[in-house]
Formats: C-alpha cells, sequence, structure tokens
C-alpha cells in the first residue's frame, strides 16, 4: 500500500493519498481544492492514477477539490451513499468495502458531526488504519452545534464504533491544528479530554452544548458548494476566490 498524508493549512485539512503498489491507482480521501495542483503533481511523482476522491461528509471548513480533480484527472466523485448526490460517481456505505487496487477501505457510519459521516478503516497484515474525518480528532472530536449535528449521536458513534477497535488501530483525522499527525484508539481513550476516560454520554452532551464556537467562517459557502461536489457558488468572499477562479478557468 502507498500512504501520504498531506495538509492544507487554512483549514488545517489533512487530505490521505491512499495508493495499491500492483494497479498504481490511488484515491484522495478529503482533498481541497485549495491543493489540488500540489495533490496531482504528488500523484504525478509517484506513478499513481487517481480512481476517485472520497469525502467522509459534506465539510463546512473548506470547499472540496473533486470537482476539480474529475475535470483534470478523469477520476470519480465519491459520496456518503446516503446523501444521494446527482455529482457523485460512487455512493458508499458501511458493509460494502471501496476497492482501490488490492486495498481495500471499509466504511464505518459515524454519525454526530454530521447526520451521514462515515469514516474508513483499512485493515493490512501490519496495522489497522482508521480514517475519522471530523468524528474523531487527536484529543478532540469534531463540532455538533451545526449541520445536523447531535452531540449524543456522536458519543455513540465513537465509543460503539471507533473505540470498539483494537487500541493499536491508528488514528488519522481529518484535522489538527497542533501538527499532529496520528493518534490510536489506546490514546484517545486514555488522553481525549471530551471522549476519553469513561466521560459519560451526560457530559459529554453537557460539555458539547456549552463549548460557545464561533460562527464558520466558510459554512454559507462550502455546504452548498461541497453538496455540489466542491462547485464555486457565487457568494465565496473575494478573499477566498483564488482557488475558485483557477477552477472557473478550467
Amino acid at each position: 500500500m502507498i500512504f501520504k498524508q498531506l495538509f492544507e493549512s487554512d483549514s488545517a485539512t489533512y487530505t490521505y493519498l491512499i495508493g495499491c503498489e500492483q494497479s498504481r491507482q490511488a484515491i484522495l480521501i478529503d482533498p481541497v481544492l485549495d491543493t489540488v495542483e500540489r495533490d496531482l503533481q504528488v500523484l504525478k511523482d509517484l506513478g499513481l492514477t487517481l480512481l476517485a476522491t472520497l469525502e467522509t461528509h459534506v465539510h463546512a471548513d473548506h470547499l472540496t477539490g473533486a470537482r476539480r480533480l474529475k475535470q483534470r484527472s478523469g477520476c470519480q466523485i465519491a459520496y456518503p451513499k446516503m446523501l444521494d448526490l446527482p455529482c457523485s460517481d460512487l455512493g458508499v456505505q458501511e458493509g460494502e468495502a471501496f476497492a482501490v487496487g488490492s486495498v481495500s477501505l471499509h466504511p464505518l457510519f459515524t454519525p454526530g458531526h454530521t447526520d451521514h459521516h462515515h469514516a474508513y478503516l483499512i485493515d493490512t497484515p501490519v496495522q489497522k488504519l482508521l480514517f475519522t474525518g471530523d468524528a474523531l480528532l487527536i484529543e478532540a472530536c469534531g463540532r455538533t452545534d451545526f449541520q445536523s449535528g447531535d452531540a449524543a449521536t456522536l458519543y455513540h458513534s465513537i465509543h460503539n464504533k471507533l473505540f470498539s477497535l483494537p487500541n493499536e488501530t491508528l488514528v488519522y483525522p481529518g484535522h489538527d491544528y497542533e501538527q499532529r499527525c496520528v493518534s490510536s484508539i489506546a490514546q484517545e481513550k486514555a488522553r481525549n479530554p471530551r471522549l476519553g476516560q469513561g466521560r459519560s454520554k451526560e457530559d459529554f452532551v453537557a460539555l458539547m452544548d456549552g463549548l460557545g464556537l464561533p460562527y464558520p467562517r466558510k459554512i454559507d459557502f462550502a455546504v452548498p458548494g461541497n453538496e455540489d461536489c466542491g462547485a464555486c457558488p457565487t457568494n465565496v468572499p473575494e478573499q477566498f476566490r483564488g482557488p475558485c477562479s483557477a477552477s472557473d478557468q478550467g
């Protein structure tokens, strides 16, 4: 398996490149419009063909690079099947493995941050790798105060679906704001201040309800744009239009 963790600094988003050494096919999990050219160059340098982009959910903090990558590479666009987005080519759901050559990703339905959120598990002979999107972060978790979020649902998703995996499972989050790259299920059970150390669901819900976080600065254009697989809406503010302009030029 070929693996690369890539970072977009403005939204602190991790994009993950997963490739098959035999077929030379690859996917990008949660690509960002701002870094499409970088991602295409990485694929070229590695001699890989982009099979598909794969989203964990409809993001509110950045525009996905899915549409632009399809335009540039001819890849397909994959989203959680339950969204039934007209712009997507493939729908993924729990119980149906997503194949990238000889590599299989297993979708895990993990609602709470959004009502359609999925994590992706790769079970190699050496190690289990878990791509948790915005559900479980390193010593944190995704917000639950907008976009169909629900704290109690997220608690159940993490405890029943993710914390039930072996302790040595590596956790690769969708974001990190302190330049941390990887955690593990054991570490999150022990050290996550929101979800670990046996915190009750009631305490977690109260904590999440009391965070008082600021309104997401890109949500008004990111959500509708991402529901259209990364198309740039007309209401994108000027300071964020740079990547859109590049995309609009084809």
